[in-house]
C-alpha cells in the first residue's frame, strides 16, 4: 500500500471530504469495471459500486493496512455482487410451482393485478414522500441527485454544469443517496 492512500485513509477517517472523494475518484472505474463485468448491466454495476463504497466508508476504520486497499475493496464489490445474485436468485421461483405441505401440494392463488384505485393512491403518495425527502435535502446535494437522477446527467456533465471536480460530484450524490435513505426509513417507520 502506497503512503498516499494510507494518508487518504487517516484524512477519510477524520471525516476530511476531500479524502473521501479523492478515494472514490481513484478507485471508482476499477471497481465500477470489475462489477460490469459480473453483472452485464449498467445500472446494476452503477448501483452495486455506489453501494461497494458506500460499506467500504463504513467499515473504513476495520481496513487492515497490512494489505492493499484495492484487494480490500475488490473483496466488498466480489461480496455485493455475490448477495446481488442471491437475491436476483430468490426472486425466480416460478408461480406456477406448488407448495409443498403436509397435507399434499397447494396451489397459490394470485390476485388481479390491475391496479385499482387504492395502488395508484399509494403509488402517488410513495411519489410525494420521494419527492419531499428530496426536497429537504441540502440545496448542493439536491441539485447533484436531480441533475443524475431527474435529468440522466452522467457524473462527467454534472461536474462540468456545476464547475465542481468530478470527484466532489460522487460525493455529493453518495452523501445524498445516505440522506435519502435515512428519510425514507424514518417516513416508513412513522406510517
Amino acid at each position: 500500500m502506497t503512503h498516499d492512500i494510507s494518508q487518504l485513509i487517516d484524512s477519510a477517517l477524520e471525516g476530511d471530504q476531500k479524502a473521501y472523494a479523492d478515494i472514490v475518484s481513484r478507485f471508482r472505474e476499477q471497481i465500477f469495471h470489475f462489477i460490469f463485468r459480473m453483472v452485464k448491466d449498467k445500472a446494476q454495476a452503477e448501483d452495486l459500486t455506489q453501494e461497494t463504497f458506500i460499506k467500504a466508508f463504513r467499515a473504513l476504520a476495520s481496513f487492515n493496512s497490512d494489505y492493499a486497499f484495492s484487494t480490500w475493496l475488490y473483496k466488498i464489490a466480489a461480496n455485493n455482487c455475490i448477495d446481488y445474485f442471491r437475491k436476483k436468485k430468490l426472486a425466480t421461483t416460478s408461480l406456477d410451482t406448488p407448495i409443498k405441505a403436509k397435507d399434499g401440494d397447494l396451489q397459490r392463488d394470485f390476485p388481479d393485478q390491475e391496479q385499482g384505485p387504492e395502488s395508484e393512491l399509494i403509488s402517488k403518495e410513495q411519489t410525494n414522500q420521494i419527492q419531499t425527502a428530496i426536497d429537504s435535502l441540502p440545496a448542493k446535494y439536491k441539485q447533484a441527485i436531480l441533475l443524475r437522477h431527474s435529468q440522466d446527467k452522467s457524473y462527467e456533465e454534472i461536474a462540468e454544469e456545476l464547475e465542481i471536480p468530478l470527484g466532489t460530484v460522487k460525493v455529493r450524490i453518495f452523501r445524498a443517496r445516505e440522506m435519502l435513505k435515512a428519510r425514507m426509513k424514518d417516513q416508513i417507520r412513522k406510517h
